[in-house]
Parts: C-alpha cells; sequence; structure tokens
C-alpha cells in the first residue's frame, strides 16, 4: 500500500489583494481607447479611468499629472469637460490646498442623472428659437419643434429610464428580493 502524501492538496494561486501597478495603467489606457472610440478625447477616458482605479477618495491635478504624464494643461481641461458633465466632481480635501477629483462610486449612474440637463437645456434652447421664428418659417419652425419634442419625450422617458436603472440595483444588491 502507497504511503499518503503529507504534502497539502495543491491550492489555486491567491489573488492579489490589489490589482499591480502595470495592470492598473493597461486598464487606464483602455479606458482611454474606449472613450476615444465614442469620439471624445483619449486624455479624459484616461483621467477617468485613473480615477476609477485609485483606491484614494480623491486625487489632484498634480497627482492626474504625475499618474497620467499628462500636461497640465490637458489635466486642467479635461478634468473641466469631465466635471461639467458629471463624470467627475471637483471635491476639497480638509488642510490642503489646489484641485482635487474624485468619481462617484457608481460614475455612470451619476452621469445618467446629469444628462437631464443636457435634455433640459435643449428644450429651452428649441423654445427659445421658435419664439424667434417668423410665420413664414414653415421648415424651420418643424424641424425645431421636432427637436423640442423630441428631447421632451427623451427626458420624459430619461427619468423612466434612472426609475429602471436604480430598481436594477436595488434588485442587484438584494437578489432575494
Amino acid at each position: 500500500m502507497a504511503a499518503k502524501s503529507t504534502r497539502p492538496a495543491s491550492r489555486p494561486p491567491r489573488r492579489p489583494r490589489r490589482v499591480s501597478d502595470e495592470k492598473r495603467h493597461e486598464i487606464i489606457d483602455d479606458m482611454g481607447v474606449l472613450w476615444e472610440e465614442l469620439g471624445m478625447p483619449r486624455s479624459e477616458g484616461r483621467i477617468v479611468g485613473c480615477l476609477m482605479m485609485s483606491n484614494e477618495p480623491a486625487l489632484s491635478s498634480a497627482d492626474l499629472i504625475e499618474q497620467l504624464g499628462m500636461s497640465a494643461a490637458s489635466v486642467s481641461t479635461g478634468t473641466r469637460r469631465l466635471a461639467e458633465v458629471g463624470f467627475v466632481k471637483r471635491v476639497t480635501q480638509p488642510g490642503r490646498r489646489g484641485h482635487f477629483f474624485r468619481v462617484e462610486d457608481d460614475v455612470w449612474g451619476a452621469f445618467l442623472a446629469g444628462e437631464r440637463g443636457y435634455l433640459d437645456k435643449r428644450v429651452a434652447f428649441a423654445e427659445s428659437v421658435l419664439e424667434l421664428l417668423g410665420p413664414d418659417d414653415e421648415g424651420p419652425r418643424r424641424r425645431v419643434q421636432n427637436m423640442r419634442d423630441y428631447m421632451s419625450w427623451l427626458r420624459t422617458y430619461h427619468r423612466q429610464m434612472l426609475g429602471d436603472y436604480e430598481k436594477f440595483k436595488r434588485e442587484r444588491a438584494d437578489p432575494g428580493r
């Protein structure tokens, strides 16, 4: 009879407690590529990726410049544009000077909620144009009315979509419901 082995059974390799810096930078660069595929600046996607992959509550402009190897102007322009559309938030850090940025844990849901402002501006713009059009501006009036009506419809559907997303998150958090 063969002797039993006293060695412990082999275990699957343990996953590191944090992603490696090399893999983290690869993920950040991939986010930049995804962003660029949507027609937006790659640098902005890299900023979002860097903030998403950070374990810090917020990163300063200087942190982003250092970690991404980007110019101060690119980081400044990128963070300003991303904050305008709701992808990043500018925050303060007690006792520290400078500009600090973070993303919400649910950055995509926060963006979805922020899109309402985008839609509201388009409806207001269309309404202001309609007020300027004369009685003989039939073609422009039809097109601008369609713009206003589409944006109004989308705004209504958007509220429903946001509610559906919140329901989805609740169900995901509590699958037994």
